[in-house]
């Protein structure tokens, strides 16, 4: 091996140390997973082309995270603003409920934890960083200005201090705590509109019997005891659809009339955006076994679901999260017929 291949090697596996936390902070900037990961590629291939210029005043995460920052603002350029059903349209009652989609730079999307959280020892630290990717965070995120948007998830997220913020924007440390201020009156405002999910990390006894019985409840297609598990004011969302619904009465409604195919489907557990998820597989008429459906985000509030979010564009999201496109059915399945 020439001196040469053993430095770009040397070089392309300390790049790749801070492939996942760059990803995190990309997805927070922009809310797209394959934004993200775009932007990363993007990020080191720069770093790559550049490095014979890197002069080392800073640390290698530091000037990476510059890189990354200005690839971010750069595709923020246009305005776009990544959001939930409920940031666009007013609740639709079960009677009106109709299936509109919208395009998929409308949307934010899922992104499976173990691309965008690195591995951490301290519980407390790694709470934190989940609670800084659920879906009502990065919404709020979503409603900032690119450059505050950079600063609060600096700051407040990564834990940088102002004057390394300030160098990395090439700005003053005045500008940094000013728009600071402002990012933070702006979540402040969000979070007095409606309350985040209380999860707790890992999962308590009580968190994790809940979705026990709620496994349960959808693969048995059993309303009666689904509605027992959802709060009162819970929320369904279905991207691409802009439609939402709000209460256990609409969202069992709508599970028994236009969602009614999704009856005997299988759901996997995935970790997804700091939060409970399943990959939710319905029978398949034409194949046999199951095919996907969605990527199904939960929220938990008060030993309730308070938030119940179905992703369907399923041949994006599966592959992300490293799952099957078909699942086989089993043995005892096959023989009742299911």
């Amino acid at each position: 091996m020439t001196d040469t291949t053993a430095t770009t090697t040397d070089l392309d596996v300390r790049l790749e140390k801070h492939r996942t936390e760059l990803t995190g902070y990309c997805y927070r900037m922009l809310g797209s997973s394959f934004e993200a990961e775009d932007a990363v590629q993007d990020t080191m291939v720069r770093a790559w082309r550049s490095y014979d210029k890197f002069e080392g005043r800073s640390s290698l995460r530091s000037w990476l995270y510059r890189i990354a920052t200005n690839v971010c603002l750069d595709m923020l350029t246009a305005g776009n603003k990544r959001a939930r059903p409920m940031d666009l349209t007013e609740s639709t009652p079960l009677a009106q409920a109709a299936l509109s989609p919208r395009p998929d730079h409308t949307w934010l999307e899922p992104m499976p934890d173990n691309r965008i959280l690195p591995p951490v020892v301290d519980p407390a630290e790694a709470a934190v960083a989940k609670e800084t990717v659920r879906l009502a965070f990065m919404a709020a995120l979503q409603q900032l200005p690119p450059k505050q948007r950079a600063v609060l998830i600096l700051r407040e997220v990564l834990a940088w201090k102002a004057s390394e913020v300030a160098e990395l924007l090439d700005t003053s440390v005045a500008s940094v705590n000013s728009a600071l201020q402002r990012a933070r009156a702006t979540l402040a405002e969000r979070e007095e509109q409606g309350a985040d999910a209380a999860v707790s990390d890992p999962l308590d006894e009580e968190q994790q019997k809940l979705l026990e019985r709620y496994v349960k409840a959808f693969e048995g297609y059993d309303m009666t005891a689904l509605t027992a598990l959802l709060h009162e004011d819970a929320i369904m969302t279905m991207p691409p659809f802009d439609l939402w619904l709000t209460g256990h009465d609409d969202i069992t409604g709508f599970m028994t009339t236009l969602g009614s195919a999704c009856e005997g489907s299988r759901l996997v557990p995935v970790q997804v955006n700091g939060l409970p998820g399943f990959a939710q597989y319905k029978p398949d008429p034409d194949e046999g076994g199951f095919t996907p459906w969605a990527v199904q985000v939960l929220e938990i509030s008060d030993g309730r679901l308070t938030g119940f979010h179905f992703f369907l564009d399923t041949q994006r999201w599966f592959p992300l999260f490293g799952l099957p496109l078909h699942l086989e059915a089993e043995a005892d399945e096959v023989e009742e017929g299911v």
